[in-house]
């Protein structure tokens, strides 16, 4: 069985990254488009050390995992496979509306391969066709005379209305399964679908960026230069990840495991690094997918 789970982002995020250049700590981000992302290691080993240290699974979590080298053991396949989380809709900065949600087609295609939805693929292919037309920069449920992203301006008569496709059924129908950061997350009002360059330049602005400075004891000094800056995807991104449990050919005990693991991804979770700061809470909602 193959499920998708939608992950709303409660508090930035900072997922680490494998290299750190002068005082910039990365994020981990995809090598040929460089979106941020959260890997599927960093997935699995989450969820797999909260089932392990939970009593009642801990017995079967070793067998669905896969068993690790121990004792001179070899390891073993486990029954769950992770894939990465990668974005969906991202919030940018608007003087005009507060902020908004950014999404393109990419990531919408990107999406679709798991969902196979119809509707889903009409509207990625409308927006594509607007976006082709020079006199329209965006595909917006968003409305006024201006509206600002970040420091771009768009005039009303460079915005193609989402409302006024051809698509039958209402666009807001693929969304609804995505969490919605109580009640916060407005695609009615706040939706932008851009072309997959213009999302990308937006993307790296929107970026969350902190400087740290390391100070003297008992002193308002910093302590011989030290800092460093920080990147973490922001609050109220969207990201979802596909995943899949393998069927029990060996009928061997693990179903107990199974539905709390289905439990567990319905719930909050603390994903990344900087936990001690709040970083990485998220809302997450599963649901099944075609095979």
């Amino acid at each position: 069985m193959n499920y998708l789970t939608y992950t709303y982002l409660l508090t930035p995020l900072h997922t680490g990254a494998s290299t750190q250049a002068g005082n910039l700590l990365g994020i981990a981000r995809e090598a040929q488009t460089e979106y941020p992302y959260i890997p599927s290691s960093s997935i699995r080993g989450k969820i797999r050390s909260l089932l392990e240290s939970n009593p009642s699974v801990q017995a079967e979590a070793g067998t669905f995992f896969g068993e690790r080298i121990k004792n001179g053991n070899q390891p073993t396949e486990g029954e769950v496979w992770f894939a990465d989380a990668t974005l969906l809709l991202f919030p940018i900065a608007s003087f005009s509306h507060q902020y908004l949600w950014i999404t393109c087609p990419l990531w919408l295609s990107r999406w679709n391969r798991w969902l196979q939805n119809p509707d889903l693929t009409q509207l990625i292919q409308e927006c594509k066709l607007q976006l082709q037309d020079s006199s329209k920069k965006v595909v917006a449920s968003v409305k006024g005379k201006q509206v600002f992203l970040q420091g771009a301006v768009l005039k009303e008569n460079e915005i193609s209305q989402l409302s006024k496709l051809s698509i039958k059924a209402n666009y807001l129908d693929v969304f609804k399964e995505i969490p919605n950061g109580n009640g916060i997350l407005n695609l009615q009002e706040k939706l932008v679908i851009l072309a997959d360059q213009d999302c990308a330049a937006l993307v790296e602005i929107g970026l969350q960026r902190e400087v740290r400075i390391a100070l003297k004891t008992d002193e308002k000094v910093v302590d011989g230069g030290s800092f460093r800056s920080e990147e973490a995807i922001p609050s109220e991104t969207v990201l979802f990840f596909p995943w899949g449990i393998k069927a029990n050919k060996d009928k061997t005990p693990t179903q107990t495991v199974r539905e709390l693991l289905l439990e567990v991804l319905n719930d909050r979770l603390q994903f990344g690094g900087l936990e001690g700061l709040g970083r990485g809470w998220t809302e997450n909602k599963t649901v099944a997918v075609k095979k």
